[in-house]
């Protein structure tokens, strides 16, 4: 369910039930898929112990919310944090300033499938390849 405040009723606290919400925050699943190479994420969250109800929520990119220790195991499978699976979308709702935290959950409209850009690898040149991503993961640890 989901409300809005009435300002005329906060002095006695009654929430206004909401049937159509506009939420421009939302989590965005099939992006970390796509990234992580997983093709059926409905077998692979069941693989990892997630029940059949919510792998299909999931899936379907149908989730409104979840409790703190599904986000944690979220995170810990897929290896991310919890701000590679929200996405805000401007919709001027809010008038924010180009420096705003938000704007970091603003994702870029496509996603690359490296799955299918590591396919497309020539197969003399994939090792190569591999020694420069493991180099710059390298660095990144270092930075981190």
């Amino acid at each position: 369910m989901f409300y809005n405040w009435n300002p005329y009723l906060s002095m006695v606290g009654i929430l206004m039930f909401n049937p159509n919400p506009i939420t421009m925050l939302a989590y965005n699943f099939q992006r970390i898929f796509k990234a992580r190479g997983i093709d059926k994420p409905f077998a692979y969250l069941t693989a990892q112990g997630f029940s059949d109800s919510f792998a299909s929520k999931v899936k379907r990119n149908n989730v409104k919310r979840l409790n703190p220790g599904e986000l944690e195991k979220l995170c810990v499978i897929l290896r991310c944090t919890p701000n590679d699976l929200l996405e805000w979308t401007e919709d001027g709702t809010f008038e924010l300033d180009e420096s705003h935290p938000m704007r970091k959950l603003k994702k870029p409209e496509k996603m690359q499938d490296l799955s299918k850009t590591i396919h497309s690898i020539p197969l003399d040149r994939v090792e190569e390849i591999n020694e420069m991503i493991n180099e710059k993961i390298r660095d990144y640890d270092k930075n981190e």
